[in-house]
């Protein structure tokens, strides 16, 4: 009897915590849906972040075989996704050159990334990441449901950002294999 009571107790304690943490809250300042997909994309990055941030250096610059991308790498190509969504969505455009110089490499992964980004601490990758989605926030909030609907190319700004989340949710569970293998 004791045993239930206790099992029971902990499943009401563990449900509540779990309940804080599944709750959509549109952040001050945005509109609805756009506020939603905030809380969303900010509730799968502080997701990821928890999976690397301890990592040492090398953790960080582990690579689970010959074909692979370290975590560092990987945290690189979210925010270089996230910033060709930026231009994409705000302003009806590719990367530029000097974009392409600055993202391409972590946009693309493979061999050149597994050369260039090693050696860095997982914080440097991060702080990018931060940075990011920092400029995502402020650009987001200067925008409405109207614009989020509206059609881009062939899809509409919800859908990119729902693309941008969706991307950073498979690269969460990639990093999750990862860092379990280290």
């Amino acid at each position: 009897m004791k045993v239930t009571s206790l099992v029971m107790l902990l499943f009401m304690f563990s449900s509540s915590i779990f309940a804080q943490e599944s709750v959509i809250e549109i952040p001050k300042g945005y509109s609805d849906d756009v506020g939603q997909m905030i809380s969303m994309l900010d509730n799968l990055k502080a997701r990821v972040t928890r999976q690397v941030v301890n990592l040492d250096q090398e953790g960080t610059d582990f690579l689970l075989d010959e074909n692979a991308n370290t975590p560092g790498a990987i945290i690189y190509h979210l925010a270089a996704t996230e910033a060709y969504y930026q231009v994409y969505t705000f302003e009806g455009r590719r990367f530029n050159k000097q974009e392409q110089r600055q993202w391409n490499t972590a946009l693309n992964l493979g061999a050149k990334a597994r050369e260039e980004f090693k050696d860095k601490p997982i914080s440097y990758y991060l702080k990018i990441y931060d940075d990011v989605r920092a400029k995502t926030k402020a650009l987001l909030k200067t925008k409405d449901d109207a614009w989020f609907k509206e059609k881009i190319g062939n899809m509409s700004h919800h859908w990119a950002w729902f693309h941008v989340m969706e991307h950073q949710a498979n690269h969460m569970g990639q990093l999750a294999l990862i860092v379990k293998r280290i």
